[in-house]
């Protein structure tokens, strides 16, 4: 029995591997999913970028549906969509950053100067587009980490009582827009 046993155990591997990589092919490589979707935003007290003595809550942001866009200078994805990312909130369309800062590390110590990045941040909002009310930052990434994020630009669409009902990896176009996130704010806007 156990010789019949031992000599099935390969075709068993095969055909597993068979199954795994023939899902593989089928999946989209860039549709990233939280596994939030569905669930309120998590607990958490940042500072605003552009002023420390503000806090953000998540209780802050209830009330209004709004796009969280994960988002840094140092993406040049996240820059080439500020200026649709504008054209939406002139539609008005309530959009808040999450700034994402991929050089700091706060294993290494707190050599981080925020003045710089706070230039840098104006400077680029001022040029590329602001489409903005406030960016939150989260320099140790506990935000981020909470909600999934893998990189930058990802973008959230969150409803009225803090439930993310989108997540979007890559920037935001206007095709992606229509596709994905008009069909869901028109649906609440009824």
């Amino acid at each position: 029995m156990n010789k019949k046993f031992l000599a099935i155990i390969p075709f068993l591997i095969f055909m597993f591997l068979c199954v795994f990589l023939y899902q593989g092919l089928f999946g989209n490589p860039r549709e990233l999913q939280t596994g939030r979707i569905g669930q309120t935003m998590p607990s958490f007290a940042l500072p605003d970028l552009m002023d420390e003595g503000k806090l953000w809550t998540n209780t802050d942001l209830l009330g209004d549906v709004y796009l969280l866009n994960v988002w840094g200078t140092w993406c040049p994805t996240c820059i080439a969509e500020l200026g649709y990312l504008e054209q939406l909130r002139g539609q008005g369309v309530r959009i808040i950053g999450l700034y994402y800062e991929q050089a700091y590390d706060p294993d290494f110590g707190d050599h981080f100067d925020i003045d710089a990045l706070r230039t840098e941040v104006k400077t680029m909002l001022k040029r590329a587009g602001d489409p903005y009310q406030f960016n939150i930052l989260d320099l140790e990434r506990t935000l981020a980490l909470d909600l999934g994020v893998s990189g930058a630009p990802e973008t959230f669409l969150v409803d009225k009582e803090g439930k993310i009902l989108l997540h979007h990896t890559g920037d935001i176009n206007p095709r992606v827009w229509r596709a994905k996130f008009a069909p869901v704010i028109q649906e609440l806007s009824q």
